[in-house]
């Protein structure tokens, strides 16, 4: 995907030369994938935030709503019902009317059909599509009519409303393509083949064209049906490294940078510093979980001293103080403190390098005469420590906690690689060595079943689909990511969430580090961008943007 029409992104003057009716935004990933039900990446959801809408979102306010639907099902309205399964087990229908002028780019209704069709492909584990939970929980979907589906599921949950990243999928474009093959319908998806075909699109925008690695275009989409959008075109350009992206916005190629793929907040508070009132600066703190993914298949990682010897060896309050200025939480389990389901009685890891030592020789590891340690066999206690190449805070971090880990006898070898690489091929198939720092980003109360059940550990067999990158088996684990959703009552499930959390500091599958604020920058001539702190981006509301 590399090396076409780069200079494309370029062409375009930044809106606000002249008249106003274009917006070139400034991300630093490009997305590996356009197809929404395909990987999980940041850059892929901001794009399609702008070019699709799924059924249901939760806002700015972190409540769910209807995008795509009418009316959110509830037991009260009767749109969900309690049933018996066909085994015998609790279970629910739950009914959606997707709203009558929802359109494809192409002008076709969104309907039934189109959920049916994502429905059918995601149920089949070679097509490799993610949540693989939710196609085996809901075990039948009914057509009720052109626009209304009811869903059976095999469980009754707390969450039971939202569905997530189960989107509509243009059956008339796609479904042809997917019954060829579904194991190679992710190389052969419309969606990546032919990306500006309208018909792939359902939102304010559409894609009109891709500069592979580079930028996307987007033009308002005519058959949308919402409220207009403010801008005539939309220039979403990639900007992998950080201070390029900053001097591009300086220089007038970027009008704004995405706070969800943007600068660090410590880089962005420095040019707000500066830059006097040229720009309006926001810092969201949200539910953006930075941790290191360990990988388990590793001799060395896979002993859990060693994991609590790595995280206790890194002084993650002073990398908080002096690289962000403070502006980060310290992280303790994966959930935020914001998020309703956080233990604040979670075990914590404060820096203490006598007992990672003590662990680290304790696990067999002592120290040889050039500092580093070594086992029985004369291995070196080596870990190689990957992140986003061009992402200067990250890179920033990965040089300090190979410092710090040094000073523990650990040697840390970094080797980063393009975010379309690192989350596309080395993290969703498995293939990095040690450890990778990156972000999740999650809805409140998320219950992580993708990235911690054993089932959800990428393989061939399934296509590579699931997020478990660590490959973390723990069979009570396993039962409390199942338990956790069907638990509707609200103290009981906080229980079981403060249970999962015990788990994982402990067993730390993936290494806390702090939770993120995300830095958003913004023209001063643009309004109503409102950030959301958590999954559902906020190029979802595009249709609210407005120019002062």
């Amino acid at each position: 995907m590399m090396g076409l029409a780069a200079t494309a992104a370029l062409a375009l003057p930044a809106a606000g030369q002249g008249q106003r009716d274009s917006l070139t935004i400034g991300i630093t990933q490009f997305p590996s994938t356009f197809h929404p039900n395909i990987d999980s990446m940041a850059a892929k959801s901001y794009v399609l935030g702008f070019t699709r809408r799924p059924v249901t979102a939760h806002g700015v306010d972190w409540q769910l709503a209807c995008l795509l639907c009418e009316t959110l099902p509830t037991l009260e309205n009767g749109l969900a019902q309690r049933e018996t399964t066909p085994e015998g087990k609790p279970g629910l229908r739950v009914t959606y009317r997707l709203r009558g002028d929802a359109r494809w780019g192409d002008g076709t209704p969104v309907s039934a059909e189109d959920l049916r069709f994502a429905w059918e492909a995601g149920r089949e584990p070679a097509t490799g599509f993610g949540g693989a939970e939710f196609y085996r929980s809901a075990y039948e979907l009914i057509v009720e009519d052109a626009r209304t589906v009811t869903l059976r599921f095999d469980k009754v949950t707390f969450d039971f409303a939202s569905l997530g990243d189960f989107q509509p999928l243009p059956a008339h474009v796609e479904r042809a393509r997917w019954q060829q093959e579904p194991r190679t319908y992710r190389s052969r998806t419309a969606y990546d083949t032919e990306t500006a075909n309208p018909a792939l699109w359902s939102g304010p925008y559409r894609v009109t064209a891709v500069q592979p690695g580079a930028g996307v275009t987007l033009e308002r989409n005519p058959a949308w049906q919402g409220p207009a959008p403010a801008f005539r075109r939309i220039q979403v350009r990639t900007v992998e490294n950080t201070a390029a992206l900053e001097a591009q916005l300086l220089a007038g190629q970027v009008d704004m940078i995405a706070g969800e793929l943007g600068l660090p907040v410590e880089q962005a508070a420095a040019l707000e510093r500066r830059s006097g009132n040229r720009f309006r600066f926001a810092y969201k703190p949200g539910l953006i979980y930075e941790h290191m993914d360990l990988q388990l298949d590793n001799p060395a990682l896979a002993d859990r001293r060693v994991r609590q010897a790595l995280l206790l060896a890194i002084d993650r309050a002073q990398i908080v103080a002096r690289l962000f200025e403070g502006r980060q939480t310290v992280a303790h389990s994966s959930v935020n403190p914001l998020d309703p389901a956080h233990d604040p009685g979670v075990r914590q890891w404060p820096f203490d390098p006598a007992r990672a030592a003590a662990l680290l020789d304790a696990a067999g590891w002592t120290r040889g005469p050039d500092g580093i340690r070594r086992n029985a066999a004369g291995e070196r206690l080596q870990v190689e420590l990957m992140t986003t190449a061009g992402n200067r805070a990250r890179e920033a971090v990965q040089q300090v906690i190979q410092g710090m880990w040094r000073g523990a006898g650990i040697e840390a070898r970094i080797r980063n690689e393009p975010p379309r690489v690192l989350f596309a091929e080395t993290l969703s198939k498995r293939r990095f060595q040690g450890a990778a720092l990156f972000a999740w980003i999650s809805s409140p109360e998320n219950v992580p079943r993708s990235t911690l059940h054993s089932e959800e550990i990428p393989t061939e067999a399934r296509n590579w689909s699931g997020q478990n990158y660590p490959g973390y088996r723990n069979p009570e684990m396993d039962a409390l990511l199942e338990a956790i959703p069907q638990e509707l009552d609200r103290p009981k499930r906080l229980a079981l969430w403060s249970r999962l959390q015990a788990i994982t500091a402990e067993d730390l599958p993936a290494l806390p580090l702090w939770f993120r604020a995300d830095a958003h920058v913004w023209p001063a001539w643009l309004e109503n961008v409102h950030p959301t702190g958590h999954l559902n981006p906020s190029s979802l509301w595009v249709e609210a943007w407005r120019v002062r």
